[in-house]
């Protein structure tokens, strides 16, 4: 056969059968929506680099159209921790929020948020991605129809803020405290009136003396809150958010509905959001927590040792009991604790002696 005749069969068996499909996979596009745990405007959590409206913007910009997703801000399709029901019923495609919020309905899914005493923004990233951290999520998740994928990391966070000054361990007892996951239970335990509120109510509910101390995130997101303006002792540690995933919380079926390429697409941009959402953070919350202390009045400070020492006892207790409680919980508990173990026999000769040099 010549060259000629060789190319015009070519095209005639070859390249017809490839063009179709291809043709027809690029006209297929998809018209999702989003829900937010978080109220409109919220820096991060809902608009900035690496928000979830910047992942909406990058998903259709790599899909190039084909995948569109409208976002939706607390309270503007639904309330803000209705995000669960809303995507495990399909009523939406897909929600931004934090794990810990379904804690009411799967116990285990705090653990992909953050644990108290547990691993930061390396070591939490290390087990999701590699450590089989991601496994275990879609196990908890699939029998409920639901898919999640990391999309966000604060870091590490401050312990919160105080109407007055905390010296000792009893200054917890029957102190009215806004503190959601996992470390709500460790307060619980030292007599904390524990309450879970929508980032939007923290402000009004401390400023009015509904609670003594709120928890949030850190000094560039809770100055925009006001809460410097309702509490003035501002303690860190960050024992209770080493550090904060947030979850891109999708419905199962539509998940399995996209074509392979789309669904590395939101995988991808997810990871970049996770990446340049903590990088976000860690370039604004030191003018933040300077801004507050200078202009502001506020007290920053440490716990004291023994307080700390005191709640990782506590800690490791509370959350003994509670995975006990639970298989499932049992599981995920098990596998975390064992790669933190791993992973700080690394941190401690990188992170810890890097962190402890003079200057």
């Amino acid at each position: 056969m010549d060259r000629r005749k060789f190319l015009a069969a070519s095209a005639t068996f070859g390249a017809a059968p490839l063009a179709a499909p291809s043709i027809a996979h690029a006209q297929t596009t998809f018209n999702w929506k989003m829900t937010n745990a978080y109220g409109p405007g919220s820096p991060f959590y809902v608009e900035g680099p690496g928000s979830p409206t910047d992942f909406c913007k990058k998903v259709e910009a790599m899909s190039d159209g084909r995948l569109k997703i409208q976002h939706f801000a607390a309270g503007e399709l639904i309330p803000a921790l209705e995000g669960f029901d809303a995507v495990r019923s399909g009523a939406v495609e897909m929600n931004a929020g934090n794990a810990y919020f379904w804690a009411g309905k799967i116990p285990a899914a705090q653990y992909f948020t953050t644990v108290p005493f547990g691993l930061n923004f390396q070591g939490m990233n290390a087990w999701l991605y590699h450590g089989g951290g991601m496994a275990l999520w879609d196990e908890l998740y699939a029998p409920l129809g639901l898919k999640a994928l990391p999309m966000g990391n604060t870091g590490v966070q401050m312990t919160g803020w105080f109407r007055k000054p905390i010296e000792s361990v009893a200054d917890f007892k029957d102190l009215k405290m806004r503190i959601p996951g996992l470390a709500g239970k460790v307060y619980a335990a030292l007599g904390v009136d524990v309450k879970l509120l929508p980032g939007g109510e923290i402000f009004p509910a401390l400023e009015r003396g509904v609670i003594d101390a709120a928890e949030f995130v850190g000094p560039y997101q809770d100055r925009r809150l006001g809460l410097q303006n309702a509490a003035k002792y501002y303690y860190t540690t960050g024992w209770h958010e080493p550090s904060n995933v947030t979850e891109l919380l999708m419905n199962e079926a539509a998940w399995s509905s996209l074509p392979a390429d789309l669904q590395a697409i939101v995988q991808t941009a997810a990871m970049a959001c996770n990446l340049e959402s903590h990088t976000w953070c860690e370039a604004n919350n030191a003018a933040a927590l300077r801004d507050l202390i200078e202009n502001e009045g506020v007290i920053a400070q440490v716990l004291p040792d023994d307080v700390v020492a005191e709640l990782k006892t506590v800690n490791d207790k509370v959350l003994a009991e509670f995975a006990a409680k639970d298989p499932a919980t049992q599981k995920v508990h098990d596998a975390f604790m064992a790669f933190k173990a791993e992973h700080n026999e690394w941190a401690a000769i990188s992170e810890k002696p890097y962190h402890n040099l003079p200057g």
